[in-house]
């Protein structure tokens, strides 16, 4: 049985809780730049925005390198980076002609085993992709890791 302060406890623990940093672009709107809950973190949609600048590259392949340091700017200020991103959702303005240049620009910041991903085409607002993420949080040493094996 959980008594109320376990409950307090464990409902503090996984709150949405935002996060915002200087070194990716501001919200365009109502939403975060990322948000952390239940040992996962999320991120918005990122575009190719320079974020001390507003500047926005010409190719797809130099968009996909701001849009990823856009992303690992907010994964930085959990202390998280591209290998604790285990799903990228990424649209693309052209798909069929940009994919394999965007794709070659992606495989930079990645080594395997690489998040999963979803790509699509999408009518963009003036850039030529978009991507957003979830990473998660690593236990740390003196958490335990659940084992994931079957039981007798």
């Amino acid at each position: 049985m959980t008594s109320p302060d376990d409950t307090t406890a464990s409902t503090a623990t996984t709150a949405p809780r935002a996060i915002t940093t200087d070194r990716a672009p501001r919200p365009a709107g109502a939403y975060s730049q990322g948000i952390e809950a239940a040992g996962l973190v999320w991120t918005a949609g990122f575009g190719p925005q320079d974020p001390a600048t507003g500047a926005v590259a010409d190719t797809v392949g130099e968009q996909t390198a701001q849009v990823l340091r856009n992303v690992l700017a907010v994964l930085a200020e959990q202390g998280l980076d591209a290998s604790d991103i285990v799903k990228a959702t990424v649209h693309l303005q052209h798909l069929h002609r940009d994919f394999e240049e965007f794709n070659r620009a992606y495989e930079e910041f990645f080594t395997p085993p690489y998040p999963v991903r979803t790509t699509v085409g999408s009518d963009l607002m003036n850039i030529l992709v978009e991507i957003d993420v979830v990473a998660v949080r690593r236990p740390t040493e003196d958490q335990s890791v659940p084992s994931t094996s079957p039981r007798a």
